[in-house]
């Protein structure tokens, strides 16, 4: 954001006036000008800047039926959610539950929240489709996986959403998944590391992916070799979220791959408010319903057929 895109606060409540004038009531930009004694250059301008400060957020809903919001509002319903938005199935899911949850994403932050974002797949459909989002602080809440089926780490997730919410960042460079435990406390004693992960603390709202524990279906399951996967297993995690294990009953699990993941702690994930993930692969709907279960996740954008593998199981 330029220096000519921000606006002081009396002309933050100008720009409001405008903009609620011209884009509520339907005023034009002459009579606007003409009743406040402006040109109707500085009224163009101050609806320019309204815009382009997430002051006004303009979007083309596409209709969606209906049979789609019912079970919407059955999942929501059935797990307790906060928010649940269903996408109707098609050739491309991942991509546009993608731009539904970068939708949904910027409708739950406000001015006052930091948004917190670890290492996913989902996460980076979400940001490849994201387009605004209010000025928010953005920290990186994991290091980044060393081998991914697409061109993205975590730092470049988090400076591409900082980029567009204009709010700041905090990153950091390091794996997601160190060699042994005393190698991964090495990482963790760097500064930048340290701070950033101590700033998860902060965060209001995060979006997350949900690992199932399982070939090809979590990122940390296909970085460690076969023995740790077993003792994982052995533990009762049943799924994921940047490294933090959990059972089918959504509860904390301790393992030794925990020791060797650089990313927030358990205990800070379950104190964020607001926990958003999205997933169109109906493999993942068991974890999925666990990390609900637990609190874990409190609103979901998912596939038809996800959200119809979820109302299957229960709460």
């Amino acid at each position: 954001m330029g220096r000519e895109d921000v606006l002081d606060q009396a002309e933050r409540r100008t720009a409001a006036a405008v903009a609620r004038r011209y884009y509520l009531d339907g005023e034009s930009k002459v009579d606007i000008a003409a009743d406040l004694g402006l040109s109707r250059f500085k009224v163009a301008r101050l609806l320019d800047q309204a815009k382009r400060s997430g002051m006004v957020r303009i979007e083309v809903v596409e209709p969606v039926d209906d049979a789609v919001l019912e079970l919407a509002a059955q999942v929501r319903d059935r797990w307790g959610l906060r928010e649940c938005w269903v996408v109707p199935d098609s050739d491309a899911p991942q991509q546009d539950v993608g731009r539904a949850a970068g939708e949904l994403l910027g409708r739950l932050l406000g001015p006052q929240d930091v948004l917190g974002m670890p290492w996913s797949r989902s996460g980076h459909a979400m940001v490849d489709a994201l387009t605004t989002l209010p000025r928010v602080p953005v920290v990186q809440l994991s290091g980044a996986a060393a081998t991914t089926p697409v061109d993205s780490s975590t730092v470049d997730i988090v400076r591409r959403a900082s980029r567009i919410a204009g709010g700041g960042r905090q990153v950091f460079f390091a794996p997601l998944v160190m060699p042994d435990a005393e190698a991964a406390e090495a990482v963790r004693r760097d500064v930048a590391v340290r701070d950033t992960l101590g700033a998860a603390s902060t965060v209001t709202v995060a979006m997350v992916g949900v690992g199932a524990w399982a070939p090809g279906e979590s990122t940390i399951h296909d970085l460690v070799d076969d023995a740790a996967r077993e003792k994982v297993a052995a533990a009762g995690a049943v799924g994921e979220i940047a490294g933090v294990f959990f059972d089918d009953r959504g509860r904390l699990v301790q393992t030794s791959v925990s020791r060797r993941v650089i990313a927030l702690s358990g205990e800070q994930l379950s104190a964020i408010p607001t926990v958003l993930a999205s997933c169109h692969q109906p493999a993942r709907a068991p974890a999925l319903a666990a990390a609900v279960r637990g609190g874990l996740v409190t609103a979901l954008v998912v596939t038809a057929e996800v959200a119809e593998a979820l109302l299957e199981l229960s709460p």
